[in-house]
């Protein structure tokens, strides 16, 4: 049997979201690129073709990924989450401590991770250290360029 997707109620809309997009905008749209490519004659030779066809293959392919997913998902409701204990949906400050530097992550699903602005999936090598731990817990992340050590100076939720 396959892993649960875990997800939050948010990501789990953007899923189906994404799906009903491909299926009521992107689909249609690429058979009628399909069948306009058609029109203009020789199948051998029309890059319009070839390029209609593959990308009608790329979107069937991320239909069944996302079909997949939301038959897998479980969603985490984050409403009651409280305390210091760091779990799915927690936002959490850090302190580098060798930097001082100051960084704050919220753990999240898969496809709602975003590093840039702070959303880490909890599959990510510093949320799987963070998971479990409290406030005033030092963490070390392996990371490409060294170890990284951490106090986690913040835990919260909503």
């Amino acid at each position: 049997m396959s892993e649960p997707y875990i997800t939050t109620a948010e990501g789990l809309e953007k899923l189906k979201n994404r799906l009903r997009a491909i299926r009521e905008t992107d689909r249609p749209q690429n058979v009628r690129d399909i069948e306009e490519a058609r029109a203009h004659g020789d199948l051998r030779e029309n890059a319009e073709y070839h390029a209609a066809k593959e990308r009608q293959g790329l979107l069937d392919a991320e239909m069944r990924i996302l079909e997949d997913k939301i038959a897998r998902s479980n969603v985490v409701d984050l409403t009651g989450l409280k305390g210091d204990k760091i779990v799915f949906g927690a936002r959490v400050t850090l302190l580098n401590i060798e930097t001082d530097e100051e960084v704050v992550y919220t753990i999240t699903g898969e496809d709602e991770a975003d590093a840039k602005n702070g959303f880490i999936s909890y599959k990510a090598p510093i949320a799987k250290a963070l998971l479990g731990k409290k406030l005033g817990d030092e963490i070390v992340v392996k990371a490409p360029g060294g170890d990284r050590s951490y106090e986690v100076t913040g835990v919260h939720y909503g």
